[in-house]
């Protein structure tokens, strides 16, 4: 793989509503007492924006791992683990299902106390605990707060940075959440950070040759879950691990054909992009 993605040209993508993104953030953080960042569970290290410890300096930070419907079980547990016995606070969600929402919120307020405890103790009115979610695009944020409020309290669309403008949402448990737009970092110095970033939709499709990307991306599954990609495509046995054969069976599998039998490859590598996002070849960890 490392020899092909030297061959990809650079993935960046920093448009101008990321850099207000970032300044909403650095403008808000005396408004919350914590800031929970959202990482895609498929891909924990891959999602971490590395802008953002400097961002957010001494504030108290809780890691959620958004979208572990569509990650490895037993990976996910190894990443909360690794999280926690480095002293982070980390909890695994599935905002589809409800699943670890009572263990966001609770860890939640309890980083929270010393602030809102102290605030009492100075003769402040008892509040809720304030957050602030960041994480890159399309990583989950409207999916979870929707959740979380119990309403479509944001707008949702699988579109990378729909997000745009600050919103507080109540949250009855004594939680305020404050959402921002997801945050890209301006360059991906690591090549195989940004392919997975693209596989994801953290980058937007429109960006980049969407051929060279998908057919890493088989060849990646087809080490990690040839089962999954065998018996979604009606595949061999022996599934080959060679991108360019696995599209086109794939292709001709699913009758993604031009006049004259020729593939049509633009339509089966959107057919694959899509369904890997909706978890569809399986729960697979990239990271």
């Amino acid at each position: 793989m490392d020899e092909k993605l030297l061959e990809l040209p650079d993935l960046q993508w920093f448009p101008g509503h990321m850099k207000k993104a970032e300044r909403l953030v650095r403008e808000n953080l005396k408004l919350v007492d914590l800031v929970i960042e959202l990482l895609d569970a498929r891909i924990p290290a891959s999602s971490q924006n590395p802008m953002l410890q400097e961002i957010i300096g001494d504030k108290p930070k809780l890691i959620v791992l958004a979208k572990s419907d569509l990650a490895n079980p037993a990976a996910t547990e190894t990443w909360l683990k690794k999280f926690r016995d480095e002293n982070i606070s980390a909890v695994a969600v599935d905002a589809v299902k409800g699943t670890g929402i009572k263990n966001l919120i609770a860890a939640a307020k309890k980083l929270a106390e010393s602030k809102t405890h102290k605030l009492v103790k100075h003769g402040a009115k008892p509040r809720s605990a304030r957050a602030m979610i960041i994480g890159i695009p399309n990583v989950g944020k409207s999916s979870l707060i929707n959740r979380l409020a119990g309403a479509n309290r944001t707008k949702i669309e699988n579109r990378p940075g729909v997000t745009r403008a600050k919103q507080w949402i109540k949250i009855s448990d004594g939680l305020d959440l404050l959402d921002t737009p997801g945050i890209l970092w301006p360059k991906f110095e690591d090549k195989e950070v940004a392919i997975k970033l693209a596989w994801t939709f953290a980058v937007n499709d429109e960006t980049y040759d969407l051929e060279p990307v998908v057919r890493l991306l088989l060849e990646t599954l087809a080490k990690k879950n040839p089962v999954g990609l065998r018996e979604r495509y009606k595949l061999p046995e022996e599934v080959s691990g060679d991108g360019y054969e696995l599209l086109e069976q794939i292709g001709f599998k699913r009758g993604c054909i031009r006049r004259g039998g020729v593939l049509d490859t633009e339509k089966v590598v959107r057919m694959i992009l899509s369904e890997f996002r909706a978890g569809k070849l399986g729960r697979i960890t990239l990271d």
